[in-house]
């Protein structure tokens, strides 16, 4: 009887992990941009519900360069390759002004990943260097693989794009654990991600801007990605916006997801 009771088990439990997500469009989530005056595409994933709700699904499916969110990967091969020892060692700031005065200071992986300082990024990722870079990021299947345009330039102004709908599947598989990059790496930036820990629940994020002289569009592009944790469950999100106003707009790809987190019965909002 137990044998008949494991065998049915292992042959019903990998169906009911395999049943494919469910896809609900949310056409009322289109509010959330017009109040602010901006176009793009909002996608989160109930990972208990094993459900999808999506505003414009075919941009959510439409490849766009990652900018800044790319520095949740690239933290991860700078602790694989040595590049850098852990998420305390401090990078000398060169001296160089750059036009965010948080930048303009020495950098550790941490605080390069909370204020988005992409010159650090860029020493990650020439210390990486192209042959290493490319093996993990073919490992991952990230985007769509290519990383023409300059070693320490592919995901500002280079060749690689994502989707959001990519974006989360590359996050789920982080927050499980499930990257091939080692547990040590994943939890180091599982941890350097988080931007907010309150007591009952936490908030991993990272937001993108890509500028568009380098993208090669007629509008900057913003990204706000991440997930929330609330009681043993998991909400991804993906957002990417036009912004025709640059600094402007910059702050409404936050502001939507916090919305539409609340409405999706995970916190935040305020």
């Amino acid at each position: 009887m137990r044998i008949g009771l494991a065998l049915l088990l292992f042959l019903v439990v990998p169906l009911v992990h395999a049943a494919e997500a469910v896809w609900e469009d949310r056409p009322e989530w289109a509010e959330q941009f017009r109040e602010r005056g901006v176009s793009g595409t909002a996608l989160i994933y109930d990972e208990a519900a094993n459900r999808y709700r999506v505003f414009d699904r075919k941009r959510a499916e439409s490849r766009f360069s990652p900018a800044s969110t790319f520095k949740v990967f690239n933290a991860m091969v700078a602790l694989e390759t040595g590049a850098v020892k852990d998420e305390y060692e401090v990078l000398r700031w060169d001296g160089v002004q750059r036009k965010f005065p948080d930048w303009n200071r020495d950098q550790s992986l941490a605080s390069a990943m909370k204020f988005s300082a992409v010159w650090f990024y860029q020493e990650m990722a020439r210390r990486a260097g192209q042959q290493r870079m490319q093996h993990w990021i073919d490992a991952v299947g990230y985007g769509n693989g290519d990383i023409g345009g300059g070693i320490d330039r592919f995901w500002l102004s280079g060749a690689l794009r994502i989707s959001a709908v990519e974006e989360i599947g590359f996050l789920r598989r982080l927050a499980a654990g499930t990257l091939p990059f080692s547990a040590r790496s994943q939890e180091t930036v599982r941890r350097i991600t988080i931007q907010e820990s309150a007591p009952d629940y936490v908030l991993h994020g990272k937001t993108g801007w890509a500028m568009h002289e380098d993208i090669r569009r007629d509008q900057d592009l913003g990204w706000y990605v991440g997930w929330v944790e609330r009681d043993g469950k998991r909400w991804f999100f993906a957002i990417n916006i036009d912004m025709a106003k640059g600094a402007d707009d910059a702050p409404k790809r936050v502001a939507i997801a916090r919305a539409l987190l609340a409405s999706a019965g995970a916190p935040p909002a305020k």
